[in-house]
């Protein structure tokens, strides 16, 4: 038997509740839905406060560092911001400043955002893609975007939407399987 798959989602929300959060957790949900998987949720607005005023790793307290070993571990990655002047928000790359820099090289990053209206959607493409390629990670080829209107209150309301993230997290699963699989080949000659 095979150990779950560990998801990691990060929302880069700063409030809560939050449309960002909801979205990966429905997200994150539906990757459990289809395969064994444990899911990690960390929100910024638990730890962005520990973040400020850090300029090295070794200044943050350690319940920031044990996020970042989840991120840096994790199997799957579910990453989204809410659109903030036409990017992510500040603390969501201050958090990933702090990730090392080859510690995300293959790893299956599912890209999510939301924003006020559909012309905010490209920020996936053009802020979250290029951040996640620095890391040489896999970024998915489908992100998941979202509307306000696209919730009813903080749940996810939308059949359009809500068949775009069963679509994402079905064509996820083999390229989480297979750099799994890829990890666990490698890991005998790291040692």
């Amino acid at each position: 038997m095979t150990a779950p798959y560990r998801v990691v989602a990060v929302s880069g929300s700063l409030h809560e509740p939050s449309k960002t959060t909801a979205l990966l957790r429905a997200i994150a949900d539906a990757v459990a839905e289809r395969a064994d998987a444990e899911v990690q949720l960390i929100e910024l607005t638990a730890i962005g406060p520990s973040l400020a005023g850090a300029l090295r790793r070794e200044d943050l307290p350690a319940h920031v560092e044990e996020q970042l070993v989840a991120i840096e571990q994790a199997d799957l990655l579910i990453v989204g911001s809410p659109v903030y002047r036409a990017s992510f928000t500040g603390l969501f790359k201050h958090l990933f400043d702090f990730v090392g820099q080859y510690d995300l090289v293959g790893k299956p990053v599912l890209l999510a955002a939301t924003g006020g209206g559909e012309r905010h959607a490209l920020m996936i493409e053009h802020q979250l893609r290029p951040l996640f390629a620095f890391f040489q990670a896999l970024t998915l080829p489908i992100g998941v975007y979202a509307s306000n209107t696209d919730f009813d209150g903080y749940r996810v309301a939308s059949e359009v939407l809500e068949a775009r993230i069963a679509l994402a997290a079905e064509r996820a699963l083999p390229l989480v399987g297979y750099a799994h699989s890829r990890a666990a080949e490698l890991r005998p000659a790291l040692v």
